[in-house]
């Protein structure tokens, strides 16, 4: 009788692999590359990673590993311009297969259902129908996930790690980036010459959706400028 592994085995594999690399010297680069390396072992074309174009190093990175790569991007009908075009140019640049999602519903369908600007008076329903649900349908067909999450980004993040087991939706959860600082991101870019969203120029250290992103100021918490105002920090796709 074969008996089956779970996906938190898995994940718990994948674990040691990167305790290995660990014990052995492994820059936090060479860490991120050996978890995907691994996780492309493990899963092949089962394997997805979701981007909202916020997280370039990453795509790049990814792309590099792994070329032909499935990169879900989930089209809120909410991005910036320069988000939907940063998403355009790496389809266009990079060794990615695209896949572009969009909520069952359109924004007029959804103000019909629930009421004008629904981001500005229950944002965590508005993202919920728009981000969550999904990425849900998105990751249907896979076993294993990538995301672009680093510890430093929110007090909410801090405890993650480069592979993990995610309970909710019963798959194995890659954060590659989970060690870097925002000094390892920039230097990567610069070295790589890595494509990055204009919105960086003007001061959008976290690029989400328009209406619920402002620029912030030197010094500030790189995701302060997310819900500003609310207590929100998070939009539900990691937690």
């Amino acid at each position: 009788m074969t008996q089956t592994i779970t996906a938190e085995q898995v994940a718990t594999a994948g674990s040691e692999v990167i305790a290995q690399a660990r014990a052995a010297g492994a820059t936090r680069e060479e860490l991120s590359r050996t978890a995907l390396r691994w996780a492309s072992e493990q899963f092949g074309s089962s394997l997805a990673m979701l981007s909202s174009m916020g997280d370039e190093v990453l795509v790049h990175l990814a792309s590099d590993e792994l070329p032909g790569l499935d990169v879900v991007f989930i089209d809120t009908g909410y991005h910036f311009a320069e988000t939907i075009g940063t998403r355009d140019a790496y389809a266009a640049t990079r060794p990615i297969t695209l896949i572009n999602i969009t909520p069952i519903q359109t924004i007029p369908e959804q103000a019909a259902a629930h009421g004008e600007d629904l981001y500005a008076r229950d944002p965590n329903l508005c993202c919920a129908l728009r981000k969550v649900e999904p990425l849900n349908r998105s990751l249907e067909g896979y076993h294993g996930w990538i995301s672009g999450m680093r510890r430093e980004d929110a007090p909410t993040r801090t405890d993650i790690n480069l592979i993990e087991y995610d309970a909710k939706r019963d798959k194995v959860k890659l954060n590659p980036l989970a060690e870097w600082t925002a000094a390892d991101v920039d230097a990567y870019a610069a070295e790589h010459g890595v494509l990055l969203n204009p919105l960086r120029d003007a001061g959008y250290a976290s690029i989400g959706c328009e209406p619920c992103t402002r620029p912030v100021a030197e010094g500030e918490d790189p995701r302060a400028g997310r819900w500003a105002g609310s207590n929100k920090t998070e939009c539900g796709l990691h937690t």
